[in-house]
Parts: structure tokens; sequence; C-alpha cells
């Protein structure tokens, strides 16, 4: 009987091989990791846009809405707060339009700066109008967890921002109420500096 050293065929790797994969993968997180960071600050940003854009198609759609209804009131009750008087841009009283979910209050013939909920009900304002959380009439909270939050600044001001970003302060747009007939609603640039 002949006994041989034999190997047994078992294999591994070298130091220098666990060495290069390791500095790889620290390479890769070291140019991934920012990259992963600045996706959020970009999502929410992305989010700030996609709010003002919301925003500015219910201040038009609702602007749009009065007009062609030339203020004359709905003949028929609205789905939520009675019935839409549609008032022109002519005057101060608030107004308001029927939409698919209910009434929105307007100024000058675009959607008014409301509280937050509307403490009329069935009467909210912009807010409501930019179907920014499912609930029509939200809360602080609805809009919250859709990750918004909004409030008044002034009378006549509303200031939406993003919940989440380092501050919050400076990732923000505010929609300003229609100051007169001919002074319409505006909505101002976004702020991103703190998104």
């Amino acid at each position: 009987m002949k006994l041989a050293n034999q190997k047994t065929g078992l294999t591994g790797f070298t130091l220098i091989e666990l060495v290069i994969v390791i500095t790889i993968i620290g390479v890769l997180a070291a140019v991934a990791l920012p990259r992963f960071i600045a996706l959020q600050r970009d999502a929410r940003i992305a989010k700030l846009y996609g709010a003002r854009g919301s925003v500015a198609a219910a201040t038009a759609l609702v602007h749009a809405a009065i007009l062609t209804r030339n203020g004359i009131p709905d003949p028929e009750l609205c789905a939520v707060g009675g019935t839409a008087d549609n008032k022109p841009g002519n005057t101060a009283v608030r107004g308001s339009v029927c939409t698919e979910n209910g009434l929105i209050a307007t100024v000058y013939s675009y959607p008014a700066s409301t509280e937050i909920p509307a403490v009329e009900p069935g009467n909210p304002g912009i807010v409501a109008a930019a179907g920014l959380s499912p609930i029509f009439n939200p809360t602080q909270q609805n809009l919250q967890d859709e990750g918004y939050s909004a409030h008044l600044s002034g009378l006549a001001d509303t200031v939406f921002q993003i919940q989440g970003a380092p501050d919050i302060a400076n990732c923000q747009f505010t929609y300003y109420q229609a100051a007169s007939p001919t002074v319409p609603a505006r909505i101002s640039v976004v702020t991103t500096t703190g998104c």
C-alpha cells in the first residue's frame, strides 16, 4: 500500500484578492452613497414642482369654470357644500364654484386661500382644489400623510411645503390669492435650497 500526500483539491481566495475586492466595494460605496442622498433631495424637489403644477392647474380650471358659467348660479346642488353661485371676478365677496368633489371657495374668480381644513364646511379653497390629498377638505394630518404641509400666511396667501425636507421653510412655494379684479391669483417660484 502506497501512501501519498495528496492535495485535497480545496481552493480559496488569497489575501491580495480579498483586499482588492474590499477596496473596489469601498470605492463604489464612496461614489454611490452621495448619489443616493442626492436622489432623496431630487425626489423632494420633484414632489414640490408636482404640487405647484397641481395648484396652477386647479387655479386655471376654477377660473375657467367661473368664466364659462358667467355668474349664473348652478341649478342643482353640488356633491358637497350646497349650490355654487359662480360669482364673477368683479367682487371681493367670496363666491363658490362646483367641482366634481364639492364646492370651492373663490375670490375674484380664483380659488380662495382658506383655513386648513376650511372652517366653513364644504367651502375649502386652493388646497382642496389642487387635490393634494384624497380627502376633499383635508386636515393638516391628511396633507402630512401625503408628504405635504400647507398653511395660511397672512389673510390671503397659502404656503405649500414638503414634509421631511431638512429645512422645510426653504422647500416651498406660495399661492397668492387674487387681490382685485385686475390682479389675478399667482404662484411664486419654488424655493428648493432647503429640500
